[in-house]
């Protein structure tokens, strides 16, 4: 495995941070002082990221992280509220959410699967990034915090989609509308988190995790995304016609033809 090493384009005064290690690349959120919250210059940045991110044939693995003692705390009220004050929300959260939206909809079209590692706090738009992930894990002492019926404002960051992919548009309405805060055990409970662990394991087991989900080829990892999302909108017959397509590609690769050798060999 390739040497950790961040890329050139990245220093440590930047708002969000690129580290590759081989197959598992690590976005790492850089603005503790403000909580890792959303502005102008992280969304630009993440945009960027994530195009580089999913231009790589060697990455499977993506991690997100936050520095600090915050996952994310969601939008920049700072930036937000002079916006209200100057009537400006339309151009200036309009330009934020541009960029931000790009590197979204970047995570959910990707061909690897993302992995938000949750410390702290994720709220508002930290809430939607943590769940717009393919997976989750999380620290026991994590808090949620949907935050967007404080300030009178509805979901952003697709939080619609990634809440009610997992939970449903029932259990999506109640988290965003009725819930102050949930814990990282109530996550695990309704599906949206996948493991809780001691906030000083969390480096190590966040790791261990990508590890694992790296042992998949890059074909079985972009199909297995792909039917995954198709699932809930694809009827039956076109589901299985895909299923079908899917996996013959995925046959035919280097690896999954040495793959199947090796087991077949097993048996013998």
């Amino acid at each position: 495995m390739a040497a950790t090493h961040d890329t050139t384009s990245t220093t440590s005064s930047d708002p969000a941070l690129l580290a590759i290690d081989g197959a598992i690349a690590t976005i790492t959120l850089n603005r503790p002082a403000s909580f890792n919250s959303i502005d102008l210059t992280i969304a630009k940045r993440l945009e960027e990221m994530a195009a580089e991110i999913e231009a790589s044939d060697d990455i499977k693995v993506l991690v997100i992280e936050g520095a600090g003692r915050a996952f994310c705390a969601g939008g920049d009220l700072q930036t937000i509220g002079a916006a209200a004050a100057a009537d400006r929300i339309a151009p200036v959260v309009g330009e934020m959410l541009h960029h931000y939206h790009a590197f979204i909809a970047a995570l959910q079209r990707m061909p690897k699967i993302v992995l938000a590692s949750v410390h702290g706090s994720a709220a508002g738009a930290g809430l939607s990034l943590a769940f717009m992930a393919d997976l989750c894990i999380a620290t026991e002492d994590a808090r949620f915090t949907p935050a967007y019926g404080k300030i009178g404002a509805s979901p952003d960051g697709g939080g619609t989609v990634g809440v009610t992919a997992a939970v449903g548009p029932r259990r999506s309405l109640q988290i965003f509308l009725a819930e102050d805060s949930f814990s990282a055990a109530q996550a695990v409970q309704w599906g949206l988190v996948v493991k809780v662990v001691p906030a000083p394991e969390l480096k190590a087991a966040t790791r261990e995790l990508a590890h694992r989900l790296a042992q998949n080829t890059p074909a079985a990892i972009a199909a297995t995304k792909m039917l995954i999302q198709r699932a809930p909108h694809n009827p039956i017959e076109q589901q299985l016609a895909d299923e079908r397509d899917a996996i013959i590609d995925c046959m035919h690769t280097d690896e999954s033809r040495a793959a199947i050798e090796k087991f077949t060999r097993k048996g013998k």
